[in-house]
């Protein structure tokens, strides 16, 4: 059976897998190419499969992948490596998130903060980990470490508990 997942999100918990699939469509109301959507195309590329031909897009470049997991970016990475020019768009993410409905705010945050940890690429998990810390700056408060994230989400009821709210525990 064929998946559209890429490979390496087979291999973390399940509960990590089920946090970055709840990020994929993103909100609603927002423009189709605005930043967040420029940001969304990218995080998808990063977790899933090109639907049009299965393999992995390695970059926010490469022109393929349709509107859903379509480029971010444009021109050439020789000039400007790609992670600076994505910047532009982490800034004006950051700029929008009044306009951006907190509950999607708080599935991206999470699922950014699995790629920033758990990706295989060492300078997408580096680009993505520090989307992460700058949303979670953002709020005031200090960013998860990798062993407390594998605590929190590591298909494990205890270790979930740990960290749930008593209103939201069943």
């Amino acid at each position: 059976m064929s998946t559209v997942l890429q490979a390496w999100v087979g291999r973390i918990p399940l509960m990590q897998q089920t946090v970055l699939l709840t990020a994929i469509r993103g909100p609603d109301g927002l423009p189709k190419y605005g930043a967040i959507k420029m940001l969304l195309r990218w995080y998808r590329r990063c977790v899933l499969l090109s639907a049009m031909d299965g393999r992995v897009l390695p970059d926010p470049i490469e022109p393929n992948g349709g509107s859903f997991t379509g480029p971010s970016l444009g021109g050439d990475d020789e000039l400007e490596p790609w992670e600076e020019r994505m910047q532009a768009h982490v800034h004006q993410y950051l700029r929008d998130l009044d306009a951006i409905p907190h509950h999607f705010q708080l599935h991206f945050m999470h699922a950014v903060e699995i790629v920033g940890y758990k990706h295989p690429d060492p300078r997408i998990r580096l680009f993505w980990h520090g989307v992460y810390t700058r949303l979670v700056h953002d709020m005031h408060v200090w960013p998860e470490t990798e062993a407390q994230l594998d605590a929190r989400l590591g298909d494990s009821r205890d270790g979930w508990l740990q960290r749930a709210d008593p209103a939201t525990v069943q």
